[in-house]
């Protein structure tokens, strides 16, 4: 005997393009949480073990697409959906097209205008968790566009992880996405570099982690960072407990162990660097979270500089 898994018809009938490893876990999500499933990919075989799971197998995109009210699209990057999405010709007519690719703010906004051209609503997303945690309640996906087609399909979201909605802005979500990752990737590579310093004496990562980890997370992440955040608002990093040229001291000290040490030593130069920067800038009597206006001068620049390029008053 036959068991199939129940579908609700509430359940919004959704398409995804894409069957990488994280379009399959979409697919996966969204079949178990009873949505009637259609999918596609270049190479038909990757829907496989979704069609032993009830999903349907579209031929063509334009089938895919016509086939719901919603298509996720998660491939590599935006040429490559526009390239597979050009042959739905009149099937996105008054569909809803969920973009979970990575790229840049000016790449969702150009693809606001491709999807609208096409009849399609678009939103913008980004997916913060691996394929195994796609599904949970808990996991974060970024999504922004116009907020009333989000709030049409937000319980579908859901069934893909816990959406938060961030603006109407369709390039917000690529845009928390690359800052997100920024921020790991820096954080990994000082972790790695504060390794490969004390492995340079024979200390093992794993003893390292457990001293380094175990302080830096409640005592710099939870703590300062948390705390401090209001006041990378307001501009305001009084120096009373540690100022920029003290910082200035400490980067100095880790460029030359790196060096004595003979480890890579570009990372901290480039932390000096900075810090000296900020210093020129009028900083150093300013606590380090003053790097933040170095950061951010540039994008203040061009902001002033707008007016005058348009010929404005």
């Amino acid at each position: 005997m036959t068991h199939q898994q129940p579908t609700s018809p509430r359940r919004t009938p959704v398409t995804v393009i894409g069957l990488g490893p994280m379009g399959l876990a979409l697919a996966g999500a969204l079949l178990q949480h009873g949505h009637p499933t259609t999918v596609w990919n270049r190479t038909p075989e990757r829907a496989d073990s979704l069609v032993i799971k009830g999903a349907h197998r579209a031929g063509t995109v334009a089938e895919a697409v016509a086939a719901s009210p919603v298509t996720v699209v998660c491939l590599k990057d935006y040429g490559t959906m526009y390239a597979v999405l050009d042959s739905a010709g009149d099937a996105l007519m008054g569909r809803v097209l969920v973009n979970l690719n990575s790229g840049t703010p000016n790449e969702a906004r150009a693809a606001v205008s491709w999807a609208n051209g096409r009849g399609a609503a678009y939103l913008g997303g980004a997916i913060m968790v691996p394929p195994p945690l796609v599904g949970h309640p808990g996991s974060v996906f970024l999504y922004s566009g116009p907020q009333d087609v989000f709030d049409e399909h937000r319980a579908t979201l859901a069934s893909m992880g816990g959406p938060r909605y961030l603006g109407t802005d369709p390039g917000l979500a690529v845009l928390y996405n690359t800052a997100l990752l920024d921020m790991m990737y820096a954080t990994m590579n000082g972790f790695l570099h504060a390794t490969a310093l004390v492995g340079s004496a024979g200390v093992s990562a794993v003893t390292f982690a457990d001293l380094a980890l175990d302080w830096f997370m409640p005592a710099v992440v939870n703590a300062t960072l948390t705390e401090q955040a209001p006041a990378l608002d307001k501009g305001d990093y009084p120096g009373e407990a540690g100022t920029m040229e003290m910082n200035l001291q400490a980067l100095e000290h880790i460029t030359r162990t790196s060096v004595e040490q003979g480890v890579h030593s570009d990372q901290p130069r480039l932390m000096k660097a900075i810090a000296e920067e900020a210093i020129a800038a009028g900083h150093g009597g300013e606590n380090y979270l003053a790097v933040f206006e170095v950061f951010r001068k540039a994008a203040r620049d061009r902001s002033a500089a707008a007016p005058a390029l348009r010929g404005g008053s």
